[in-house]
């Protein structure tokens, strides 16, 4: 199984740059960047309604999103001293913290802090109505190209495991039908014909990820059931969380074959490091908590926050941020298991 692009460099601003950024204090305080992944990725969204929420509701904290490659890339581009903040999945924390695939030759050596969980993206298969593709077991048996998400993406990371784990990904990529491309590219190939099936993702029940709704508007599509050995797959792949639910967010009937839906769910929060001030983190846990309203209002995919919910990424193995760490205190959700970071 390969993971490509996992070493990215940032899109939106140069190394130098970010470094400049990460807890500078400004006029209206301090800013903090967070590697948010990809344009019209649901973390670039969340960012950016914390922004938005940071700019309305504190005179402390300011919020700068910037592009970069995706959850997984996130944990080198910290390891490098490119980015003080991120998103980052709970899948890709793990693999990294135990030096797994596709963290095993070039393991990272800095870790953040965690700070609070943000979203849940639950991900499954559509395919092109033109494929003539009913299930997943017509994707092992047929001649058909797939995108799987785009390569440093935490999405991915977890999918390509599932992919595998259902003996479907060695196939695939020897007979070059793995298409790579960024989500910006997808809904184009997918029009072309140069994809017959994909996985999207939607966040939290309530709507698709911005690059999936551009697909909605360039191509017909239908889900897809999956197959027995897919189903297993998602049983026997750690950190997926199979859920089943009519798909939703979409501008077209995509249930003329199935009316639910197979899931394998991942959860993503934002993580910190060092640099960043605890009064930092913890006015950026309370601007979610207070104003969540008006960070659905940019960003109508946001959990509905509460202290409870904050805690639900919380990996007992890794040093939660100390700001984050005195809001839970604060709140009464703090467990005596979990290990307070240090700045």
């Amino acid at each position: 199984m390969t993971q490509l692009s996992r070493r990215n460099v940032l899109k939106a601003t140069g190394a130098a740059g970010i470094a400049g950024l990460a807890g500078c204090l400004g006029s209206d305080g301090e800013t903090v960047t967070i590697g948010a992944t990809s344009e019209n990725s649901s973390s670039q969204q969340a960012a950016q309604a914390l922004a938005r929420a940071a700019n309305e509701h504190s005179e402390d904290v300011n919020v700068s999103p910037q592009v970069t490659s995706g959850w997984t890339a996130n944990l080198d581009e910290f390891d490098s001293d490119n980015i003080p903040a991120m998103a980052v999945d709970n899948n890709s924390l793990s693999k990294a913290m135990n030096e797994e695939d596709p963290f095993d030759e070039d393991p990272v050596d800095d870790f953040p802090m965690q700070g609070f969980v943000f979203t849940s993206l639950e991900m499954y298969w559509v395919a092109t109505e033109e494929s003539g593709i009913e299930s997943t077991a017509d994707i092992v048996d047929g001649d058909y190209d797939i995108y799987p998400i785009q390569p440093g993406f935490g999405t991915r990371l977890l999918t390509e495991e599932v992919i595998d784990r259902a003996g479907m990904w060695e196939p695939l990529d020897d007979e070059g039908r793995i298409y790579n491309g960024d989500t910006g590219d997808v809904a184009g190939a997918v029009e072309e014909g140069r994809v017959d099936a994909l996985c999207v993702y939607g966040a939290n029940g309530v709507d698709l990820t911005s690059w999936a709704e551009e697909v909605d508007v360039q191509a017909d599509l239908q889900a897809i059931p999956i197959h027995d050995e897919f189903e297993e797959a998602i049983d026997n792949t750690p950190g997926a969380l199979k859920t089943e639910f009519e798909p939703y967010g979409w501008n077209q009937d995509v249930t003329e074959i199935t009316d639910t839906v197979t899931s394998w769910a991942l959860g993503a929060q934002w993580a910190f490091g060092p640099e960043v001030s605890a009064d930092a983190t913890y006015e950026i846990a309370r601007l979610a908590y207070e104003h969540d309203d008006t960070i659905r209002e940019s960003d109508p995919t946001t959990i509905d926050h509460t202290p409870e919910s904050m805690t639900e990424a919380v990996i007992e193995d890794l040093e939660i941020h100390p700001g984050v760490a005195d809001f839970f205190e604060e709140h009464g959700v703090w467990d005596d298991s979990w290990t307070r970071g240090e700045i």
